[in-house]
């Protein structure tokens, strides 16, 4: 297999503007023929790279949805935990200090 790196060189099919004589017509017909379907060639080897590429890209990035639905998720419930957290701090605090209130104003009394 050639070199499948596209050039200016490898797609140049016609080199010339020269005066072609009837008996030269059908061999230069037959090289530009050659070149044409050497650049064809390049394209097509360069088009299914980037076919496979772009296929293997669609690929990757249906797998990073999933990974992302998947934090997403988890992070919902890991908000939901910390905030049940907060909420259970914030609700023994308030039981302390009621419960220390209650036992200063227990003990001014006696």
């Amino acid at each position: 297999m050639a070199d499948r790196k596209l050039t200016n060189e490898k797609m140049l099919t016609f080199d010339g503007h020269e005066k072609v004589g009837t008996f030269s017509a059908a061999a230069k017909l037959t090289e530009f023929g050659e070149k044409q379907n050497a650049a064809n060639e390049v394209l097509a080897l360069n088009i299914n790279d980037l076919i496979k590429r772009v296929c293997a890209l669609e690929d990757q990035q249906e797998k990073n949805k999933e990974i992302m639905k998947k934090i997403a998720s988890e992070m919902r419930e890991l908000k939901n935990e910390v905030d049940r957290v907060r909420l259970t701090e914030k609700l023994n605090s308030g039981a302390i200090e009621r419960l220390d209130r209650i036992i200063r104003e227990a003990e001014e009394n006696s």
